[in-house]
């Protein structure tokens, strides 16, 4: 199984909010402020004076918390590629997949009393497209690549994983994410 994976070259990043925004389009939530893509500044933990900023989605975890915790099976992940997702009919609201995130993804709509997440946009992988947020970075330090694929030369990159993730937000958990 070919799985995607997002790779961030944080010395690339700038900050400039357009992987949100094209996120927050490509679902219509501008008027909710739900954000399945969020970029963070992080100083104090880098050789950077001025810090860096961090774009963080969901990481697809495998196994998926959200996914063993939602009680109607609405939160799912794909078989063929890994890619976990909100099947909308399904979802009550429950909020027990936001509870069992460890990572603050997973966010509840009040709109639609659903939750809402980051699904790699696949829809738009189904077709052959990169990610909205992909597509739309001006600075090019978004990469949606299959494991196999990691890019090697190009540019220094570096990968936000759990262990990252524990490290600048304090967050600690019980199983490990891709």
């Amino acid at each position: 199984m070919k799985r995607p994976l997002m790779l961030i070259d944080l010395d690339r990043c700038i900050g400039c909010l357009s992987c949100e925004v094209a996120c927050v389009q490509e679902k219509s939530l501008e008027k909710i402020g739900i954000r399945p893509m969020k970029v963070f500044r992080i100083e104090g933990l880098s050789d950077k004076p001025d810090g860096f900023f961090l774009p963080m989605n969901c990481f697809h975890c495998d196994p998926a918390p959200c996914v063993m915790a939602c009680p109607t099976s609405a939160m799912r992940k794909r078989e063929k590629d890994g890619i976990v997702y909100v099947e909308e009919l399904l979802c009550i609201g429950c909020k027990a997949c936001i509870i069992a995130c460890p990572y603050g993804a997973i966010t509840f709509n009040p709109a639609t009393m659903k939750v809402e997440k980051c699904d790699y946009c696949y829809n738009r992988v189904d077709k052959g497209l990169l990610p909205s947020c992909v597509s739309k970075c001006v600075t090019n330090c978004l990469y949606f690549v299959e494991i196999e694929d990691i890019p090697k030369e190009r540019h220094r990159v570096k990968r936000i994983d759990s262990e990252l993730y524990r490290e600048i937000f304090g967050v600690s958990s019980y199983h490990s994410c891709a």
